[in-house]
């Protein structure tokens, strides 16, 4: 069996300072090359291995050097089955002019090696405008190679119909080449996986029915194991969303008659010397949040071989004032002392509401009847609660904030193109909000049945809610891929199996 038999390959091509490199960093998911914004950065066509079966069958993408002056590379190209064509190639542009002959190296390396070509344009100038486009569409058309056309530099994901008209634009300008078999969007810098399995197919399609079967063994291979990776992104989330949600502090009580008015005194600003239980419960369960959500930003990054720096800001935002307290009523000097101020605060509302700040008879009788009504209340109401213990959590509404934003952190990491560098927290799209909004909306009653389980510290099971949590993820982000991409739905694993053991290696790898 030769090399061909049981490999594809495919040139990445455009012309100069398009972005090549950067996006075959992001397909490869790993630093190969050099990217910087300069002309002729790539001098040689490099060859990397993509995706490969258990058999040994592989993908390979090449990443070539780009096309400079595209008119003179076609007229050279023209020449170069003559003598007088291969000394100018061979001899004079090699010493003289290497910048154009690697632009000549490339386009051999495209007919020679390639099974498809893929031409990167850039969609932030119009296609008429790209003068270089139709030279080097002749160069390509030379390659007898099929073409998918591939835009880059669309920005930031924005409406669907908008992205649309920019590809049909492309399409209808192209229209003629017939070597181009397909016009795609995919930003180095933005794109998702699910649009790379598009790519995938459009490259199936376009290869001669006698490689096809290759190609879709080695698609099937890269889609498990996105898949997989998908799959262990929402369990990753949906493990730490559970320990959110089933986290406790304990509010410390008052110990004496002393502490308690020390304590009253630093609520109404009469003194500081006097730590508010309350106030440090709320530092420790925010701390908590905040080492939870760094934490499991860092294992996305890993499940899709970034790094970065993980930050919490946006979700602390949200959620830091949501606090579901459960306070044990205290029975002793203490409770007497909070009664008091809890019902003169009572009774100052009741003068307010009748019109007038008096500090009179509503005010006194509220805190006689706050003291005697605490000491004969506590006991009861404690057993009504089945509290041995104040403490603090997270209100439901809390929790829903924490899911959005939680898959709104997956689809940032998902859409980080490799070749920016550091993944970096930044202003999630606003479609994306209202997307993931509408995803969740279905799933309110199972979240809600959910935060109402894990109120009873004696059933709650964080275990049984990291699973349950996994399904809501699992089917809100199929939902919210589905509406960003409806050409590219995420697919059902086909084969349970081969994504279920390339799930556990992932995330032995994140382990």
């Amino acid at each position: 069996m030769s090399r061909r038999d049981n490999t594809l390959a495919l040139s990445l091509v455009s012309h100069t300072n398009i972005g090549k490199t950067t996006l075959a960093r992001t397909l490869l998911g790993r630093d190969i090359g050099t990217v910087r914004d300069a002309t002729h950065v790539t001098d040689f066509a490099d060859e990397h291995r993509m995706v490969e079966t258990p058999q040994g069958e592989t993908l390979t993408l090449w990443d070539t050097p780009g096309f400079g002056d595209s008119v003179r590379l076609a007229k050279r190209m023209k020449q170069s089955g003559n003598p007088v064509g291969w000394l100018l190639t061979e001899v004079w542009d090699r010493w003289r002019d290497r910048a154009f002959w690697a632009s000549q190296m490339a386009l051999r390396n495209v007919r020679d090696e390639a099974d498809v070509v893929l031409y990167l344009v850039s969609a932030a100038e119009s296609p008429e405008a790209a003068g270089y486009v139709a030279p080097e569409m002749e160069l390509l058309a030379w390659t007898g190679l099929p073409v998918i056309v591939l835009l880059n530099q669309l920005g930031a994901p924005g409406q669907p119909a908008q992205e649309a008209a920019e590809i049909e634009r492309w399409r209808t300008h192209l229209a003629a080449q017939k070597h181009v078999r397909a016009v795609l969007p995919l930003d180095a810098f933005a794109r998702c996986w699910v649009q790379e399995l598009t790519l995938l197919q459009a490259i199936e399609a376009a290869l001669p029915p006698e490689r096809q079967p290759l190609m879709g063994r080695l698609r099937g291979v890269w889609q498990a194991q996105r898949l997989a990776t998908f799959d262990a992104a929402m369990r990753t989330l949906a493990d730490s969303l559970a320990r959110i949600a089933h986290a406790r502090e304990t509010v410390q009580e008052a110990g004496s008659l002393r502490s308690a008015l020390r304590q009253v005194g630093s609520a109404l600003g009469l003194r500081r010397d006097e730590a508010d239980p309350r106030q440090l419960a709320q530092e420790a369960l925010l701390a908590r949040l905040d080492s939870e959500v760094r934490s499991s930003t860092s294992d996305l990054l890993h499940l899709h071989a970034l790094e970065g720096q993980a930050v919490a800001e946006d979700i602390l935002a949200r959620v830091g004032s949501q606090f579901d307290r459960r306070e044990r009523v205290g029975t002793g000097a203490a409770a007497v002392v909070g009664g008091m101020v809890s019902g003169a605060l009572t009774g100052l509302g009741a003068d307010l509401a009748t019109g007038g700040l008096t500090l009179g008879g509503g005010l006194i009788a509220g805190g006689v009847l706050g003291a005697l009504g605490a000491l004969g209340l506590a006991h009861g109401v404690n057993l009504v609660r089945g509290l041995d213990e104040s403490w603090l959590g997270w209100r439901p509404e809390a929790l829903d904030a924490a899911v959005e934003a939680a898959l709104l952190r997956y689809l940032a990491v998902a859409h980080f193109g490799r070749g920016r560098g550091q993944w970096a927290q930044t202003e999630a799209p606003a479609q994306w909000r209202a997307v993931v909004a509408e995803a969740l909306l279905s799933q309110q009653p199972a979240l809600a049945a959910l935060w109402a389980a894990r109120a009873d510290a004696a059933t709650a099971d964080e275990a049984a809610t990291a699973r349950a949590l996994h399904a809501v993820l699992l089917r809100s982000g199929r939902q919210v891929l589905a509406a960003l991409y409806p050409q590219a739905p995420v697919p059902e694993a086909a084969d349970s199996m081969s994504v279920r053991s390339v799930s556990v290696a992932v995330a032995v790898a994140v382990s």
